[in-house]
């Protein structure tokens, strides 16, 4: 029997990927990353919905210290505004505004609503559950005399969170993207 020799198949890839091959090999760095309007965009809606929050957050209990103030900037969830809705949307518009309305904003609008359904339903209600268990624990606990030691209470979103969140994120994503916007309705008009 005699061995086949190897094939090799050469595959141009910048048929079916066209817009990754526009940029420069020079780009893939910090300075190219902080001037991407998408990249940009994601991250100034998410740290704004966490400024706000904590901003929120002072102004319902005046005595919040520092470190509680930056707990809530860095790490908390739930409560007004949703920063996961904020995220997800001004991805997607961003995404939108600089790309067109291709496969990668259809991918960015079904995850995005994917996290926003998670926000609203999931996560709300193991939430709910999570402070009825720690309720009935430490009832329990007190009228048994027996050891508790609660559940961590994860926050989920009202709807009227994600829909300031979605806000915030379709706002900072038009003024981050407000060129490409122009450029898109003047070459349209004319």
């Amino acid at each position: 029997m005699r061995k086949q020799p190897a094939m090799h198949f050469r595959l141009d890839m910048r048929g079916l990927f066209p817009h990754t091959f526009s940029v420069e090999a020079s780009s893939h760095n910090l300075p190219s990353l902080l001037a991407n309007p998408i990249f940009v965009s994601g991250a100034l809606s998410i740290f704004l919905a966490q400024v706000l929050k904590a901003i929120l957050a002072f102004l319902k209990r005046h005595k919040l210290k520092a470190k509680e103030i930056a707990f809530i900037m860095l790490w908390k969830t739930g409560g007004m505004p949703s920063s996961h809705s904020a995220l997800v949307v001004s991805l997607s518009a961003a995404i939108a505004f600089v790309e067109g309305f291709d496969s990668l904003f259809v991918l960015s609008f079904f995850l995005g609503l994917i996290v926003i359904r998670d926000a609203l339903g999931v996560r709300r209600s193991a939430g709910l559950q999570s402070k009825a268990l720690n309720i009935l624990g430490k009832q329990m606990s007190e009228c048994f005399n027996i050891a508790f030691t609660p559940v961590k209470e994860i926050h989920g979103h009202r709807w009227q969170e994600v829909v300031v969140g979605a806000v915030l994120g379709m706002a900072v994503s038009i003024l981050v993207c407000w060129n490409y916007i122009f450029h898109a309705v003047s070459s349209s008009l004319q």
